[in-house]
């Protein structure tokens, strides 16, 4: 059994969804469970969607239009008019209908999970019927009743044990299997989601109950880069990369593979591969047990607009746990991820990330009981397997404010100005 995962940008399009079934075709023509995101930008508009529905329902018919018309028109490239697609795609809508006019619940996360959901079941079914119209069978499912969680909305835990009975028992493996990344449900048939990457970890969780031969994840991209080629003229490909090593690069910042996804794998060794849906003939990238990395060169990892913050005693008197512990907390209070920390006798610093904007209330809370030194719009570069040129390349990018080194890793915050 294979599995593979598409997200929305390889099926953004009519002609992005005839590339798919392509390499299905080509690549997975039996054996293969194919997990599916929300068509391109769909999960941003469903969101607009809740928006509206919350804030502005006057705005409500026009976000939901932009929607259906949006699906359509795809599917206007894709099939004859009276095809059965279209009157399960106008179930789905009607579906979605119903929940707006009858939900009463007031717990934003619920709502938020049982709408956004028609992402996933819109775009599977389209693929589905679109490879079925090519003469290829295949089995559509919906994934809710397969992948079991608690009922933690829009970050939901899988019920590991109850999911492996349901997809070994009710998958069949000798056929192509369409469904939902992202989504599940509860035991109450509640729809959750998986959180963060949730649709690459549904390919992990269906390839650990199915003892998979390997996980693919199609990208834009010809596999995992050694640096972010928006930020690095020079990035080489690698081939291999142990799942230690992606867990580490993913722990610093790397848009690599979350490691969620990779645990389940790495628990029974199943092979990862990122590929170019654009270029499907190329090998990519491998995530496996074996050789940490191929080639063995730095891997430059960079989070911009970061906060670099120095905190030190008003009366210079040693920066010990109590204190460390009170600012830790005050940090998780106020959603500040911290992204590097070095501490000396005296003072404390950290690089974190103001994702939530709430920095300036977290300073005024504490400025009255510590000192404390503020640097904005900074850059932390995190290089893995560092030699002189790469931390040379860093130093270039403009003045290094701090810089912590231990044995496979250099950080280095940079005030870019």
């Amino acid at each position: 059994m294979k599995i593979f995962k598409f997200g929305g940008a390889s099926v953004k399009d009519a002609e992005s969804v005839k590339n798919v079934a392509s390499i299905i075709k080509n690549e997975g023509a039996k054996d293969t469970l194919v997990v599916i995101s929300a068509m391109g930008k769909m999960t941003n508009a469903f969101e607009d969607v809740i928006e509206s529905y919350y804030h502005k329902k006057e705005d409500l018919p026009n976000k939901l239009n932009f929607i259906e018309e949006y699906h359509k028109n795809i599917m206007g490239s894709l099939f004859d008019k009276g095809d059965d697609v279209y009157k399960e795609i106008d179930v789905l809508f009607g579906e979605l209908g119903w929940f707006l006019a009858r939900n009463t619940s007031q717990r934003f996360n619920y709502v938020y999970d049982q709408i956004i959901c028609f992402g996933e079941l819109l775009s599977t079914k389209i693929v589905s019927a679109y490879l079925a119209k090519l003469g290829q069978e295949n089995v559509w499912f919906d994934v809710r009743n397969y992948v079991k969680t608690d009922s933690n909305y829009r970050d939901a835990k899988v019920d590991w044990q109850l999911t492996e009975e349901l997809i070994t028992k009710k998958v069949d493996t000798s056929k192509i299997n369409i469904t939902q990344g992202f989504i599940a449900a509860n035991d109450t048939e509640n729809t959750t989601t998986l959180g963060r990457e949730g649709s690459d970890y549904t390919a992990g969780i269906f390839a650990y109950c199915l003892s998979a031969e390997s996980v693919t994840i199609w990208k834009d991209v010809p596999g995992v880069l050694n640096a972010d080629p928006r930020v690095f003229s020079d990035t080489t490909l690698l081939e291999q990369i142990s799942y230690e090593e992606a867990i580490e690069m993913a722990f610093y910042g790397a848009s690599v593979i979350h490691p969620k996804t990779l645990q389940p794998l790495e628990r029974k060794e199943i092979p990862l591969l990122v590929r170019s849906f654009v270029n499907p003939k190329e090998t990519g990238t491998k995530v496996s047990k074996g050789t940490r990395l191929v080639p063995y060169i730095p891997c430059f990892i960079v989070k911009k607009d970061q906060v670099l913050v120095s905190i030190s005693a008003l009366d210079f008197s040693f920066m010990v746990e109590n204190n460390i512990s009170f600012i830790f907390q005050k940090l998780h209070d106020y959603q500040l991820k911290v992204n590097l920390i070095q501490n000396s006798a005296i003072s404390f610093s950290v690089c974190i990330d103001n994702k939530f904007n709430k920095f300036d209330a977290f300073y005024e809370e504490l400025k009255n009981q510590f000192k404390i030194e503020v640097q904005k719009g900074v850059d932390l570069y995190t290089v893995r397997h560092f030699d002189d040129n790469a931390i040379e390349l860093i130093e270039s990018k403009g003045k290094s404010l701090l810089t912590q080194v231990n044995k496979e890793t250099s950080q280095i915050v940079v005030n870019p100005n």
